[in-house]
């Protein structure tokens, strides 16, 4: 017989590491100084250094961050015993894990390559230099994401037999110049966050139906997505993402609604509302057994307890603590697939109505 629920005991964290190894970052972008070095300081890992081909805008980083800015890829590959942490846009991927020593562990930022075929080159190179490289897909490391994965293992909420992702916002498009002539946009570079946490939590689909498109209001190639996973006769999965939802606070929404034969669960994404500023985080859980709604007290948010966890996680592998890498390259390749088979789903024709004779 199942114990009265209980919020508080769900986890939200990966238990830190007894030891940790330095990290070498490569990329000296906004992701590196407003998720990956304070996440990394929160955690009190120590930042070996940074390199960045703009060694003025590494050094002005490493300066902020009490670091070290590298002055060449050969002194940044050249830290003994390095977590490397590679923050750089997905055309500069392969060029750098040519370059680490074999046998390194390595954290590469999503996505892994713009389509499926950059994605398995990155893995045959991992592979052929036996680097232990794990994708930072990190929305599976939210406290809200592993609380809700938590109470997923525990039973509270029976079978999960529904999942919907609904996104309806207003994204400012204008902060990223360089989206704008991109021919992948939505789906890669934002839903794919969704993807692989459904594919975490739900394991990989038969098949995906997809169309991926833009707005008559933005030069973005793409900015609105319907999308259904295909699980079968049992589970129903769908994605509704908007972003060009430009009426107002009042009816926005970031969220997924998860249910089980026995419960359910609602999850509230709070950064991408009001983005950068952003809202708390919500999971909500009506669990097996229970007559109403529980809110879980979170302890920390997407950003940046999410990026705390993932490389969290990578060093417990790296210093033999997990024997298992969660989120690694071969199993990122998976969620990749996923992308890849959504736009190709949303290329393809659809089923032409009948017409009358």
């Amino acid at each position: 017989m199942m114990s009265e629920f209980d919020p508080k005991d769900l986890k939200q964290h990966i238990a830190p590491p007894r030891t940790s190894r330095p990290i070498v970052t490569f990329g000296a972008g906004s992701i590196v100084t407003d998720a990956h070095l304070p996440a990394y300081r929160q955690a009190g890992f120590t930042v070996a250094g940074i390199y960045d081909p703009d060694f003025a805008k590494a050094s002005e980083v490493a300066a902020r961050f009490s670091t070290h800015a590298f002055a060449s890829i050969e002194e940044a590959v050249a830290v003994e015993g390095a977590v490397f942490d590679l923050a750089v846009p997905p055309v500069a991927i392969p060029g750098i894990l040519e370059r680490l020593p074999e046998g390194s562990v390595a954290l590469i930022q999503k996505p892994m390559g713009s389509d499926l075929a950059e994605a398995s080159r990155i893995l045959d190179l991992c592979e052929a230099r036996n680097i232990k490289a794990a994708v930072n897909f990190q929305l599976r490391f939210a406290p809200m994401t592993l609380a809700l994965k938590d109470a997923i293992a525990k039973g509270w909420l029976g079978e999960v037999v529904d999942f919907d992702a609904w996104l309806a916002l207003d994204t400012p498009w204008h902060l990223w110049q360089f989206l704008m002539d991109l021919p992948r946009v939505e789906i890669l570079l934002h839903s794919i966050h969704y993807l692989d946490t459904i594919r975490d939590i739900l394991g990989d689909p038969f098949g995906v139906h997809a169309k991926t498109l833009g707005h008559p209001s933005s030069k973005i190639s793409q900015s609105r997505t319907s999308a259904i996973l295909d699980y079968g006769d049992t589970v129903r999965c769908s994605l509704s993402i908007n972003h060009n939802h430009s009426f107002g606070r009042k009816y926005q929404a970031c969220e997924f609604r998860i249910c089980g034969t026995e419960g359910a669960a609602y999850m509230k994404l709070g950064v991408n509302l009001d983005y950068p500023k952003g809202e708390p985080d919500e999971l909500w859980i009506h669990p097996k057994g229970g007559t109403d709604w529980v809110e879980v007290p979170l302890e920390g948010s997407w950003f940046i307890e999410a990026f705390v966890g993932r490389m969290t996680q990578v060093q417990r592998f790296a210093t033999g603590e997990d024997a298992v890498l969660e989120g690694s390259a071969a199993d990122a390749w998976n969620t990749m697939a996923l992308v890849e088979a959504a736009y190709e789903s949303s290329a393809a024709p659809a089923t032409p109505l009948a017409k009358r004779s």
